[in-house]
């Protein structure tokens, strides 16, 4: 792991294993690379370069007010820079998904594959739509309205692990404990390092995210792209992941079953295949 100066700020990234470059954006906002850490498991194959957002986990250097897709995109090209990619892979988790999005459509000839992780090309889905789904599923109407500040940032920072605590079990389809024990193996494995940055999902739903939309849009995008996501995502529910697939040109469409908003936590061997095999024999290294 390293700082790297990057434009305005210091990125904290951690590049990993050898092979074609995959870049990984982390969701969130508000969390870190430490929440992609089953992809470890692909640095035979690939090399995996993650990277906390300007103003996420231990990035540092700009005020929150500078999280603009602009920035955040122009910062991840810049680090493909500085590592020496031609191009790279690009993959996207929730708010890296978006993020993603925005790269592909103002990057277009930078990256060579595209796959979106639960997420989605519309804010509201996480917005408007998200607590009425935790409603509907039985959760009641205290944590449909807990999720629905929590996306609409809604709450002060002091918040953020109160509410966190409270609707954690909603991003997964398993409870009770199972979800104790999957927690557990995850912190010991390295997610006890995650670095949480409060401010950021705060800004992110009341100014970045909001009115967001890049679905009349997504007929641009014309690199091979993967759309992946759990069956019962709360966030970015299935139905929203055949419209994204559907607005991208020949988009492979995959859902994986029994789980939640982080499948590569839950179904890890599942969402690595898939990825393996999306990849495949294209990814040949193009270094510049």
């Amino acid at each position: 792991m390293t700082m790297m100066s990057i434009r305005d700020v210091s990125l904290h990234v951690e590049v990993m294993g050898e092979g074609y470059p995959l870049v990984l954006m982390h969701g969130g906002p508000s969390s870190d690379l430490y929440s992609l850490l089953p992809f470890r498991r692909c640095a035979d194959r690939f090399t995996l370069v993650f990277y906390d957002h300007r103003c996420n986990g231990r990035s540092v250097g700009a005020p929150v007010e500078s999280m603009t897709w602009e920035n955040l995109t122009a910062d991840a090209d810049e680090l493909r820079t500085q590592l020496g990619f031609d191009r790279w892979a690009v993959l996207g988790h929730s708010f890296g998904g978006q993020v993603a999005l925005e790269y592909a459509l103002r990057y277009p000839d930078r990256l060579s594959h595209l796959v979106l992780l639960d997420t989605g090309g519309d804010s509201r889905w996480a917005q408007q739509n998200a607590a009425d789904l935790v409603a509907k599923r039985g959760y009641g109407p205290k944590k449909a309205e807990l999720a629905r500040r929590w996306f609409n940032g809604e709450f002060e920072p002091k918040e953020w692990l109160p509410i966190f605590m409270r609707i954690g079990d909603a991003y997964f389809y398993r409870n009770g404990l199972p979800l104790l024990l999957h927690t557990a193996r995850e912190a010991l494995q390295g997610g006890w390092r995650s670095k949480p940055r409060p401010e950021a999902l705060i800004f992110a739903g009341r100014k970045l995210a909001r009115d967001w939309t890049v679905m009349d849009r997504l007929d641009e995008i014309k690199v091979p792209t993967l759309v992946m996501a759990g069956r019962d995502d709360f966030v970015f529910p299935p139905e929203h992941q055949a419209e994204l697939a559907a607005g991208i040109p020949n988009a492979r469409l995959q859902i994986i079953e029994r789980a939640g908003h982080n499948p590569h936590s839950e179904q890890p061997a599942e969402v690595m295949e898939a990825l393996r095999d999306f990849l495949g024999a294209d990814a040949v290294v193009t270094n510049a």
